[in-house]
């Protein structure tokens, strides 16, 4: 017999299981998302086009140190494409859809249930 005083439920290790996996996967989200607002990334559309601009500068300095570290050798990286594309005027353009979505939902629901209702109707006559 052992010394361990007996519980009155043990709780499968399936539970165990899931339990690590959620709290393993909920910190991952956690820190990802702390890191996307650490970085300015969740603010305005400027923020977000200055933690492009740090990433871009940031990027080629760490694969080198990377590559360093691995022994790989790499001889020339290619260069970033070039885009013309301005990040605080797509995600104000998302912004608008999203609200413009939000503000024609109330009407789209009063038609989409009275469309339904008439069908019903029709049905049963």
């Amino acid at each position: 017999m052992s010394s361990y005083p007996r519980l009155p439920y043990v709780i499968p290790s399936g539970v165990w299981d899931l339990v690590e996996k959620f709290v393993l996967k909920g910190s991952l989200a956690g820190g990802a998302v702390y890191v996307a607002y650490d970085q300015g990334l969740l603010g305005n559309g400027s923020q977000g086009a200055e933690a492009l601009k740090k990433a871009r500068a940031a990027l080629p300095p760490a694969i080198q140190e990377w590559t360093n570290y691995t022994g790989w050798e790499v001889r020339t990286l290619p260069s970033a494409p070039k885009f013309d594309f301005s990040v605080s005027e797509s995600w104000n353009t998302g912004v608008q859809a999203s609200l413009s979505a939000l503000s024609v939902a109330p009407t789209r629901i009063r038609e989409y249930t009275q469309d339904g209702w008439k069908y019903m109707k029709d049905l049963i006559k």
